[in-house]
Parts: structure tokens; C-alpha cells; sequence
């Protein structure tokens, strides 16, 4: 683990105020010099599902009611575990996957997930993807945001690589939503997964003003945020079909992977579901580009169609390297549309 590893380097000093401290604490907190830090053989990061979702990492994906985020987010866990691409995503290899539902009746996950696994063309292995549902805890209610949710569940994370939480409105109910204090005991937990070398995936819901439902500190500490949101010509008939945004990226994505897109469910029959995506140029990036052009700036854009300054500098650079802006740079090296 990463945390061994870094208390294997680290030398065991004391200062003289953390020598008189009392405290719970077992074991002294401990510094490092810069060198000896840049010196650490820290094992690089692999990719879970690429680039979205490193290796000990947090995240979350959140969207409206009924927008269709289990759908993607039990697609994601199928898809980490057998090692399969999905989307625009790939999975470098098979990883184990713990997928904790905590909203659906029984027979409808049973369902989507046989839906999902035959869209697959292949059998699901069992080993590496598991499931916990709340119509099956023997104890009642799951949650963690209790010490005693967090106990019930950590034996079961061991030998895990993913856990996908669906959702934070069900499986973490103490408090408001809305209290940055309520959040922090959960927060310190999910820190806790990371460094035992856990990455989480969250699934929340959107609030009325379209962002993530409740406490904005929840984002704090995460590395990768992925809103849905209904294309602006959508029909209820349509079923499953949404954009993709990422509105925190905090590793860099190359490719078209880490740009929002727009993703639907094919049907293939009763019994399978197939997913498609396709660009979001006809309309986002034209749009995007053509508010650059007319002198505004990367915050601004952001602001005007409702995305994050990050997914905002990507479209730039996109509409660039697509020829619909042209950058050049000032006499202080800043690039400049012209």
C-alpha cells in the first residue's frame, strides 16, 4: 500500500512540541525534506477506467432523477471488472469491483444488470464483480455514513479495486445534505479507502440549480467529477440518453475521453442493452468557439454555457486544433484569438 510505503521512507523525527503532545494518536506524526521526498519511488498511478478513474482515487458521478446514472454507473462496474471498454473509456485490465445499491428493488437491478452483462457478449465473472443491495442486508438499513456502516462494510473491500456507491441520498442519511459538517466524518473515510488503495466512485443526485444536490465541500478532496445532463432537444421517449460533462478532471486525460460527448442506450431486444456516444461538436464546441471569437474569456465561456473552467479550456484547445479558432501569442506570451 501506498501508505506503508511512505512510512518505510519517511524518517521517524520528532520536534520538540510534537515530543510533549498528548493525544490519541499512537503513532508521531513525522517530516520529510524536499529531496529526500522528490527521491521517494512512489508507484505510478494505473488506470482503472482510462482517463477518467485512476487507482486511489475518489469521484462522482451525479445527474437528475431518472436522467439514467445507474444505468451508467453499473455499466462502469461491469466494465472494470471484466476489463472492457466502454463508451469512450477503456479498461486497462480486469479489476475487482464492489457495487453498493442502495435505492433499487431487487428484481430491477437483477434486471438491468442482466441487460448489461449480455450487451457485453460475454458471461460476467463472478469473482470480480460483487454486489451489496439494501433489499438484501440482513441487519436492515446500510449507512455509511456511521462508524458502525463504515465496520459492517470494510470487510468486504480487502481485495477490492473499485467501490461504486449508487447513491449518497440512500446509503449516507446522517444529517443534512446540505451541513459541510456532516460530510466531514464520510470524507475522512473515503480518504481512508484511497490510502488503503481503494478509488470510490460516488453517485449522487443533481440539485434544482443543476448541480450536485447539498454541500459543495463534498468536491473537495475528489479527483474526478462527471455531471449528466439532458441534451436541450430530448424527448422522455427516448429513454437513457444524456451529455456527459466532466467538470473536475484533477489528472491529465488525453484523448477524446476526458471531452464531454453525448451517450445513449441502444436496445437490442428485451434482453441486451448496447451503449452509443457521439460528439457534442455540432453543438457545444461551435458554440464554445464562437464565443471565444468574439473576445470572451475562458470564464467566462464557462459561465455562459453552464460548464466547468476546465472542460471550457479544453474546448478551446479543441476548437483550435479543429481550425475553428486561431491562437496566436502576445508579446507576453499569452495566446490571444485573432
Amino acid at each position: 500500500m501506498l501508505d506503508n510505503l511512505l512510512r518505510q521512507f519517511f524518517p521517524r523525527r520528532q520536534s520538540h512540541v510534537a515530543a510533549q503532545a498528548r493525544g490519541p494518536v499512537q503513532q508521531p506524526l513525522t517530516s520529510v525534506g524536499l529531496a529526500e521526498f522528490l527521491r521517494l519511488q512512489i508507484p505510478p498511478r494505473e488506470m482503472l477506467l482510462d482517463p477518467i478513474l485512476p487507482e486511489r482515487s475518489l469521484a462522482m458521478l451525479y445527474a437528475p432523477r431518472g436522467i439514467g446514472k445507474s444505468w451508467l454507473s453499473l455499466s462502469i462496474g461491469l466494465a472494470v471488472a471484466r476489463g472492457q471498454s466502454l463508451l469512450r473509456w477503456s479498461t486497462p485490465s480486469p479489476r475487482n469491483v464492489l457495487y453498493v445499491d442502495g435505492e433499487m428493488p431487487l428484481i430491477s437491478l437483477q434486471e438491468r444488470l442482466r441487460m448489461i452483462a449480455t450487451g457485453f457478449d460475454e458471461d460476467a465473472p463472478n469473482d470480480r464483480f460483487r454486489l451489496v443491495a439494501a433489499d438484501h442486508v440482513p441487519f436492515g438499513t446500510l449507512n455509511l455514513s456511521t462508524e458502525e456502516g463504515q465496520r459492517a462494510l470494510e470487510p468486504l473491500l480487502s481485495d477490492t479495486h473499485l467501490l461504486i456507491v449508487d447513491n449518497l441520498s440512500t446509503l449516507c442519511t446522517t444529517g443534512s445534505e446540505s451541513a459541510s459538517d456532516a460530510w466531514v466524518p464520510i470524507q475522512n473515510w473515503l480518504l481512508k479507502l484511497r490510502r488503503q488503495g481503494v478509488s470510490v466512485l460516488m453517485v449522487h443526485h443533481a440539485g434544482v440549480n443543476g448541480r450536485q444536490r447539498g454541500t459543495s465541500r463534498r468536491e473537495d478532496a475528489l479527483d474526478t467529477v462527471i455531471a449528466l445532463r439532458r441534451p436541450e432537444d430530448y424527448s422522455p421517449e427516448e429513454g437513457a440518453r444524456f451529455e456527459v460533462h466532466f467538470e473536475k478532471l484533477r489528472h491529465r486525460a488525453e484523448g477524446i475521453g476526458g471531452l464531454p460527448f453525448e451517450a445513449s442506450i441502444q436496445d437490442k431486444g428485451l434482453d441486451a442493452i448496447r451503449w452509443r456516444h457521439r460528439d457534442l461538436k455540432p453543438r457545444l464546441l461551435n458554440q464554445a468557439a464562437e464565443l471565444f471569437s468574439e473576445g470572451l474569456t475562458v470564464r467566462e465561456v464557462a459561465a455562459t454555457l453552464r460548464i466547468s473552467k476546465s472542460e471550457a479550456g479544453r474546448l478551446r484547445i479543441r476548437a483550435s486544433g479543429d481550425g475553428l479558432l486561431v491562437l496566436h501569442e502576445d508579446i507576453n506570451g499569452a495566446q490571444i484569438v485573432q
